[in-house]
């Protein structure tokens, strides 16, 4: 068990006075004088030595202590003894020693004076004779010698011995002795007194450090951030601190006397080489710092730092060495980690950016700097957006690490898969590969991401589109070659999505276009150059105009007019949808503040616009400026507004519909046509998209169908509808015969500038005027086809120029009588029925007996291709 040590304060202690030093005084600070009653109990052991040097000496002069003469001779003998006997016992009583130093030192310089002087007393008292001063002597010399360094003990005898001969003898010369006596050894005494004093202090202050740094030690020891170690000059554990042992799993008596080299693995360089290292300095013995070793004797992988330096003694003597340690394995496997998360994306395990950077520089140059050969892919998951809009991050989450498992699986070893970043993925292909199995992986890619996926009990299907650029052919450095597989992706993002394009030189042309072409939109936003053309909205049953859409048009200064679905998409990526819709709509305000107040404008509103939470507050401006009465302007909001279905979309509809505006739906039909929001969006018209009225008067097309069932849901709902895109007559008619309320298209004339409308309306009224061709016909392709033409037996070569489902442009044939019926043999084995409608010259008009199937056309191998 460790001995108890004193607490000491943490700051030295004043030194004593000189009475405190002496003993005589209590210390009166933190440094009690031990250094004054410590050797008495040493004293006590040997005092019967000065009993028996007592009775010996005066035995030797013939004086016996069993011959007493007298009363006062046999008082002074028991005095004597007593006296004595108290030296001897009182030291070694508890309650002795529990006295403060300061009273043992006066209850010893009693005992002692009286020692001396009853030695004295009964010497004088059993003779007479001076020689009798020699014992007397001798006896203190003795006592002195016993009293050692606490001379103030031994002045405390002298000085009783030497009263009494100095009293008895009366004379100068002995008077003169005894002060010259006692005077060397007072000054002795307080000497010493501050030697032992400095000495003590000079302990104090050891001690103070030595529990200062042994509690700070244990602490740290105990926290469990180090430890500590000793070897002797063989290498063997003398001390090892026991938090080490308990993790070792080890007493720590076991552990000693084993070589310390024991607890470390031997190295190896998959690890690093610190055992390596460290025997080195141990044979060497040098000191040495923070080397990280691999733990033995232990199930788990632990690391530690380890620090030593050799100790000698004062002969320069090598004792062994002394050190410390601490545990690293926290924080190798937080480098471990960190390590890791700088080359892994931490969702789908995949090379993140950083890896996959590297690895790209890596195979571009080679070890000799040259230029490498290696492939890119760019991949972008299709509708992806839509899943996380619908089901949330987390299953989007879940998505993405889905695709990463099956990239995997499908390039394996071919490659390496890293994310990009959101629903991005790269694939690097190194060497050289051949295209057309390159196209195969694409494809592959392509099939089995599109497979469907299984999310919180629900199926989602989505897509991937790829772009594909090789080095050192598609570019030479790592910017070259991530530029033109973007290029890539983009192209085949533009062919419909769900396929992979190569990069082409014309890709980065058509890229340079785009560029130019959004520095220019910025500069026709800055000086104006947009303006605003308004195409009618007519009444099927009055056929008065009730309103105008504006419609955003561009007059290139060197292009002409660029249509909007080519600049429209440029400024939603660029940011600057949101300025050109402030734009018009204050203009479009503006402009029908000026018409007939019967007539409405409506505005088209992107997506951006809507979840902008300014949005209602530029309405309500545009309005209050132009004075225009909120109920004649309506805001036409399309179905993807409703991919972020939630509590804003709510609160922007409410906080529209409070300004008094119209809204409408438009392009119903094409988009998600989820029914859910038309039950609580407050709409005020469906508008139908074009793409199901062109046409939909061509016998057996199936759009009338989807017309009428729209239109008998706005009416259940109480919301008009109108019906975009009517060009012919044929098409008005049947638009009027299914219920529509209104009409927009063509029909009633192309659309024209404010100035005109206005115009129109001081001239005319607000009448629309019937416009257009009579009929619809279905779309005609061109085509350079050579075909065969049967007629009653014989077979003539001719060509096809264009065709439609319903007939054809036939040349090659002269003057064919109208109402002649054929049998065209289109491709092998691939004939149908048609009648001669017209012709002139070489050219006829043919119109087929039923419904011609395009799409199989396009595979089917032609007779004799001309082109």
């Amino acid at each position: 068990m460790n001995p108890v040590r004193p607490a000491f304060p943490e700051t030295a202690a004043p030194l004593p006075g000189l009475m405190a030093s002496l003993g005589l005084a209590e210390s009166g600070g933190d440094v009690s004088a031990t250094w004054v009653s410590r050797a008495f109990t040493l004293i006590a052991a040997l005092w019967p030595l000065v009993l028996l040097a007592k009775i010996c000496i005066l035995a030797l002069f013939g004086a016996a202590f069993h011959h007493v003469d007298g009363v006062w001779q046999a008082v002074l003998l028991a005095a004597m003894l007593l006296a004595d006997g108290a030296i001897m016992i009182a030291p070694r009583r508890a309650a002795f020693r529990a006295l403060m130093p300061h009273a043992q030192m006066w209850l010893m310089l009693s005992m002692a004076f009286l020692s001396g002087l009853t030695f004295s007393l009964w010497c004088n008292a059993i003779a007479f004779a001076s020689h009798f001063i020699i014992p007397q002597f001798a006896v203190a010399l003795l006592a002195v010698c016993i009293f050692g360094d606490r001379r103030l003990l031994g002045l405390s005898y002298l000085l009783g011995l030497l009263m009494v001969s100095a009293a008895r003898q009366g004379e100068w010369a002995q008077a003169g002795l005894a002060v010259t006596c006692v005077s060397i050894m007072l000054i002795a005494t307080v000497r010493q007194a501050r030697v032992d004093r400095d000495q003590a202090m000079v302990r104090y202050r050891q001690e103070l450090r030595a529990q200062r740094s042994d509690r700070l030690l244990h602490e740290y020891e105990r926290s469990g951030r180090g430890w500590f170690w000793e070897t002797d000059r063989q290498g063997l554990l003398v001390y090892l601190s026991a938090t080490l042992a308990a993790t070792l799993g080890k007493p720590v008596e076991k552990l000693m006397g084993r070589p310390f080299t024991d607890l470390v693995s031997p190295g190896n360089r998959s690890h690093g080489d610190g055992e390596r290292t460290l025997g080195f300095h141990l044979s060497a013995r040098s000191g040495f710092a923070d080397i990280a070793v691999q733990a033995a004797m232990i199930g788990e992988e632990r690391w530690w730092s380890i620090s030593g330096q050799p100790v000698f003694n004062e002969y320069g003597q090598f004792q062994g060495f002394r050190g410390s340690g601490t545990d690293l394995t926290e924080m190798k496997r937080s480098q471990a980690e960190v390590a890791r998360l700088a080359q892994f994306d931490s969702l789908t395990g995949l090379a993140n950016r950083v890896q996959m950077m590297h690895a790209l520089e890596h195979a571009i140059k080679s070890a000799l700097g040259q230029t490498g050969e290696c492939t890119l892919m760019m991949l972008d998951l299709d509708r992806f957006k839509s899943v996380n809009d619908t089901l949330g991050h987390p299953a989007g989450d879940t998505l993405l690490r889905q695709v990463s498992d099956r990239l995997q699986r499908v390039v394996g070893n071919q490659g390496l898969v890293g994310r990009q970043g959101g629903d991005e993925f790269k694939i690097l292909l190194v060497g050289r590969q051949n295209r057309a199995a390159l196209g195969n992986l694409a494809q592959a890619i392509i099939s089995t991401v599109s497979q469907p996926y299984r999310i919180e009990d629900t199926s989602v299907v989505i897509g991937v589109s790829i772009g594909i650029s090789s080095c050192p052919q598609d570019g030479v450095t790592t910017d070259a070659l991530i530029r033109n597989a973007d290029l890539a992706l983009y192209a085949a993002k533009g062919d419909g999505r769900g396929v992979y394009r190569f990069y082409s030189s014309d890709m980065h042309a058509d890229a340079e276009d785009r560029r130019q072409l959004e520095e220019d939109l910025r500069d026709a936003l800055a000086s104006d150059a947009l303006h605003l053309v308004y195409q009618p909205v007519v009444s099927s049953v009055t056929e008065q105009i009730t309103g105008y859409e504006a419609l955003l048009r561009w007059q290139h200064p060197r292009r002409g007019m660029i249509a909007p679905d080519i600049f429209i998409p440029i400024a939603e990526d660029t940011g600057l949808i949101a300025q050109i819709g402030d734009w018009v709509i204050r203009t479009a305000c503006r402009d029908a503040a000026q018409w007939v107040e019967t007539t409405r404008v409506a505005v088209n509103v992107s997506p951006i616009q809507f979840a902008n939470p300014g949005f209602p507050s530029t309405v309500m401006n545009a309005l209050a400026t132009s004075q225009l009465a909120p109920g004649r302007l309506e805001l036409e909001i399309t179905e993807s507004v409703f991919l972020s279905d939630n509590a804003d979309t709510d609160a922007m509809f409410a906080r529209l519909k409070a300004l008094g505006v119209r809204l409408a739906l438009d392009d119903f039909g094409t988009g998600y046509s989820s029914l859910g929001y038309l039950k609580k969006a407050p709409f005020d018209k469906i508008k139908i998209d074009q793409s199901f009225v062109r046409g939909a008067a061509i016998k057996g097309n199936r759009n009338s169908a989807i017309i009428k069932a729209i239109v008998s849901l706005a009416e259940a709902l109480g919301m008009d509808t109108t019906a975009e895109g009517a060009e012919t007559h044929d098409e008005l008619e049947l638009i009027r015969q299914l219920g529509c309320s209104h009409v927009q298209g063509y029909v009633y004339g192309r659309p024209v500038g404010a100035a005109e409308v206005l115009e129109r309306q001081l001239n005319a009224g607000t009448l629309a005027t019937v416009e257009g061709f009579k009929s619809s016909r279905p779309e005609r392709k061109s085509m350079l086809r050579t075909v065969a033409v049967h007629n009653d037996g014989d077979i003539y070569s001719a060509r096809i120029r264009n065709i439609s489902a319903t007939g054809a442009l036939v040349e090659g044939l002269w003057n064919v009588p109208e109402g002649t019926a054929f049998i065209i043999e289109l491709a092998d084995n691939y004939f149908i029925d048609a009648v001669a409608r017209w012709s002139k010259e070489d050219r006829m008009g043919v119109e087929f007996s039923e419904a011609l199937d395009l799409s199989r056309l396009k595979t089917a191998a032609p007779r004799l291709l001309a082109s």
